[in-house]
C-alpha cells in the first residue's frame, strides 16, 4: 500500500481521539507494555523529559526541544494532535532545523507490526507512541521530550522513566476520563511523576497545589514550583520569543526553570529558546501568517478550552486593529458556556463568523451561532473554514485583524486552505 492507504487505514481501523473524541479513549498501559517489550523497549535507549498538563504543555515541549538543541543535543520530539501532517507528531530536532518521521519509516513500521495490531488491537495513540519511541531510538537521539496525550496515570507514554517530569497546569477538561474536581484531574495528571524524579510544576492553586505536595512526598521526588523561578535573573522574556502568545509568559517560566534543573540553561539554550517555532515547525500557537501588501493581519490560534482561550481573547481585545474578524469554530465535547464569558461581545470592532471544521466532533456553524446569541455573542454561520476564511478576508481591509480557532481542528482546516 502507498503512505496514504497506509495511514487511511490506521485512522478506519483505530479510531483517533483526535477523529472520533471520547470513544477512542482507551486507559491503562499494558497493551504499550507488551509493543514496548516487543520492540525491545526502545524508550530505554536514550533520556526523556516528560510533560503533562492541561495547557500549554506542546508549546513547553517545543520550547524546550529546541533549547536542548541548540546546547548541541539530537532530540526526539513526540506531540499530539497533528494540524496538517500525522508525520508532525514524530520529529528529530537538531540546532539547525527539525525533520519528521519519514513517510517510508511510517509505512515500515506499519507493515511490520500488522500482525501485532490483529493480536492485540492497540488503540491509535499507543500505536503512534510505540512508533515514535522506535524512531527515536533508530535515530539514536540524545534525549527525547514526550508530551502526554490525555491525563497522565493511564497515559501509553506512562511507561518511561524520565530524568525530568513537568506539569504545566490544571484546568477541568476530559472530566469523564479524568475527574470532575481539580484535586482529581491532578491526581491523573501527577501519575507521571516517578520516585526519585524530580518534578517541575508550572502552574498550581490550592486546589491542585497539595495534591502534588502529596505525590512528590509519597515518591520522594524533588518538587519545584515555576513560580518560585526569578524572571528577572533570565537573559530571555516572552517577548523574544518566536512563539508569541501572552500565554507563553507562563510557559517560558516553566521551561526556564526545568532547564536550570537540568543544568542546561546555557546562552545556546536561551538562543534555542528564541527560535523555537522556526527549529521545531510548531504552528498553530498565535502564529501569524503573511497574506502580502494592502491585506489584513491573520493570526491562528489553537486555544480550545476556558483556561486557553481566556489568554487568546484577553490578546485580541488588546489587539491593534481598527475591525477584528473572529473566524470561530468548536468542537462539541468543550464548555462553551465558560469559553463565552471570554468572548468580546459583537459589535462594530468585534465581527464574528461562526464556522464547523470537517471532524464529525465540531459543532454545527449554526448550533454555534444560535448557543452564544444569548450572551451578546452573535455573527455569520457560514459552514466549512475555507469559505468564512474567504468571507472574512473578502470583508477586512489592511487595517483590521483576522483571527482563526476555537479547536484544533478550525486552525488546521484553516492553514491547510491557506497552503493549498
Amino acid at each position: 500500500m502507498t503512505y496514504e492507504e497506509q495511514i487511511e487505514r490506521l485512522y478506519n481501523r483505530f479510531p483517533s481521539y483526535q477523529i472520533v473524541g471520547n470513544r477512542a479513549y482507551k486507559p491503562g498501559i499494558e497493551t504499550i507494555r507488551e509493543f514496548d517489550e516487543a520492540l525491545g523497549r526502545p524508550h530505554e535507549r536514550y533520556r526523556t523529559i516528560h510533560v503533562a498538563g492541561t495547557n500549554g504543555k506542546g508549546s513547553v515541549c517545543h520550547l524546550l526541544a529546541s533549547a536542548l538543541a541548540h546546547t548541541g543535543l539530537k532530540v526526539g520530539l513526540y506531540s499530539s494532535p497533528h494540524l496538517v501532517d500525522f508525520r508532525e507528531r514524530m520529529k528529530v530536532v537538531e540546532a539547525d532545523g527539525f525533520r519528521m518521521i519519514s513517510r517510508d519509516e511510517v509505512s515500515a513500521f506499519l507493515t511490520k507490526w500488522d500482525t501485532f495490531f490483529e493480536t492485540h488491537d492497540p488503540s491509535f495513540f499507543e500505536i503512534t507512541t510505540a512508533m515514535a519511541f522506535d524512531f527515536f531510538a533508530r535515530e539514536q537521539v540524545d534525549i527525547a521530550v514526550i508530551e502526554t496525550g490525555l491525563g497522565g496515570r493511564l497515559d501509553s507514554t506512562n511507561i518511561i522513566t524520565p530524568i525530568l517530569s513537568i506539569i504545566t497546569n490544571i484546568g477541568l477538561e476530559h472530566c469523564a476520563y479524568l475527574g470532575y474536581t481539580l484535586e482529581e484531574i491532578a491526581f491523573e495528571k501527577g501519575g507521571i511523576i516517578k520516585p526519585g524524579v524530580p518534578v517541575v510544576i508550572g502552574s498550581e492553586d490550592e486546589h491542585t497545589g497539595p495534591v502534588f505536595e502529596r505525590l512528590a512526598k509519597e515518591r520522594k521526588s524533588p518538587l519545584l514550583h515555576a513560580s518560585d523561578y526569578n524572571m528577572d535573573t533570565a537573559s530571555i522574556t516572552a517577548d523574544d520569543l518566536d512563539l508569541r502568545g501572552d500565554y507563553q509568559q507562563e510557559n517560558l517560566r516553566t521551561v526556564l526553570c526545568a532547564l536550570s534543573q537540568l543544568g542546561a540553561l546555557t546562552p545556546e539554550a536561551t538562543e534555542g529558546l528564541k527560535s523555537a517555532a522556526a527549529t521545531t515547525g510548531l504552528r498553530g500557537r498565535w502564529e501569524s501568517i503573511d497574506l502580502g501588501e494592502g491585506r489584513p493581519r491573520l493570526i491562528c490560534d489553537i486555544g480550545h478550552n476556558p483556561h486557553g482561550l481566556r489568554w487568546v481573547f484577553s490578546q485580541l481585545r488588546a489587539a491593534e486593529a481598527q475591525r477584528v474578524f473572529i473566524i470561530f469554530g468548536m468542537v462539541a465535547d468543550k464548555d462553551l458556556e465558560s469559553v463565552a464569558k471570554f468572548m468580546p461581545k459583537s459589535g462594530k470592532h468585534f465581527r464574528y463568523i461562526f464556522t464547523q471544521a470537517s471532524t464529525n466532533r465540531a459543532i454545527t456553524a449554526k448550533e454555534l451561532s444560535d448557543r452564544l446569541r444569548p450572551f451578546g455573542i452573535w455573527g455569520k454561520a457560514v459552514p466549512g473554514v475555507k469559505k468564512a476564511l474567504e468571507s472574512a478576508l473578502e470583508k477586512a481591509d489592511s487595517n483590521d485583524l483576522v483571527f482563526v480557532g476555537g479547536s484544533n481542528f478550525t486552525v488546521a482546516d484553516a492553514l491547510e486552505a491557506l497552503e493549498n
